[in-house]
């Protein structure tokens, strides 16, 4: 603790305003982002489409969507493209979703199998309008994907389900090897980032998931992860950690928010890198077995050099 405090004060004097509120604002050169070849590209795409399938690359707008198709990699995005829940930093679609498509569980694990993938990671929209929230569905895709993908590990990035406990219980009761729950943001800034969230129900789904693994797959690890730049200070994110750590939270993750597009929260602040690096050096002193943190940053962006790393950290615990 006394290496965390050391920390926050040393960068909390070198920081020079930075935290002041600014509109419209030019991004930084940090935040370019590389083309890349679009030949992996196009056949990522291709693949999706012929699978009827969709990635959170697309939907939400994601930054680093050309590196990771260059790399033949994608985040795949089950239940539709239109979500229940009215974030208000998300490009997914909003509204009354489609029926859940029953073969969308074995087109996952064909695409995972096309891409040759060590390490799949699968996400979702909310399904509030499910009796299961959709659980059931995410449970028959881990399944899948590991029929399909014996050697292939599975990260899933989950909603809440509302604090069901049964309809997480389904999804981890398929064994997934990464259960990540995104906590999004800091708890004051809940009502207006995540206002169909609750952020100790947040908590508590990851206590539980802990509880899970401790229990029952000691190889699980959990995970989770914020956006800076919507109005947070430094500090609240060292306290949102704390929180992450009292729920044994093994993985973090921490990126700048971008606004996808106008009528979505607008950026408060660009933060700088050497902010990003602090806050890494506060989360690993603070136990976290690895902390990925950087403008660019996204959950599943280098997902399973992030997995690697952990497991590393706990072998060696």
């Amino acid at each position: 603790m006394i290496e965390e405090k050391v920390l926050i004060e040393k960068f909390i004097a070198n920081k020079n305003g930075t935290s002041r509120k600014r509109e419209r604002m030019k991004k930084p050169d940090w935040l370019k982002i590389k083309i890349g070849d679009p030949t992996n590209q196009n056949a990522v795409l291709k693949l999706i489409d012929g699978l009827n399938l969709h990635t959170v690359c697309q939907e939400a707008r994601c930054p680093n969507i050309f590196e990771c198709w260059t790399d033949k990699t994608a985040t795949f995005m089950l239940g539709g493209d239109t979500c229940t829940r009215h974030c208000g930093f998300c490009a997914v679609n909003k509204g009354q979703p489609m029926e859940l498509d029953p073969m969308e569980p074995t087109h996952v694990a064909e695409a995972v199998k096309h891409l040759d993938l060590k390490h799949a990671v699968i996400t979702s929209v909310n399904r509030d309008d499910l009796p299961d929230g959709g659980s059931m569905h995410w449970a028959e895709t881990i399944l899948k994907v590991r029929e399909l993908n014996p050697n292939c590990k599975v990260e899933v990035l989950i909603p809440d389900f509302n604090g069901d406990e049964d309809a997480l219980n389904n999804v981890l009761q398929a064994r997934p090897d990464v259960l990540n729950h995104n906590t999004e943001t800091i708890a004051r800034l809940y009502r207006r980032v995540r206002p169909d969230a609750i952020y100790t129900q947040t908590l508590e789904l990851l206590d539980r998931s802990a509880k899970f693994r401790d229990t029952q797959f000691p190889n699980m690890l959990t995970k989770s992860g914020i956006m800076a730049g919507l109005g947070e200070e430094f500090e609240e994110v060292v306290d949102l950690m704390k929180d992450l750590r009292k729920v044994d939270c093994n993985i973090m993750t921490i990126g700048q928010y971008l606004q996808p597009y106008e009528k979505r929260l607008p950026v408060e602040r660009y933060v700088e890198p050497e902010e990003f690096a602090e806050w890494k050096k506060i989360g690993l002193s603070l136990g976290f077995k690895h902390v990925e943190s950087s403008p660019l940053t996204r959950s599943s962006y280098h997902a399973r050099q992030q997995t690697e790393s952990g497991e590393t950290a706990s072998a060696v615990a």
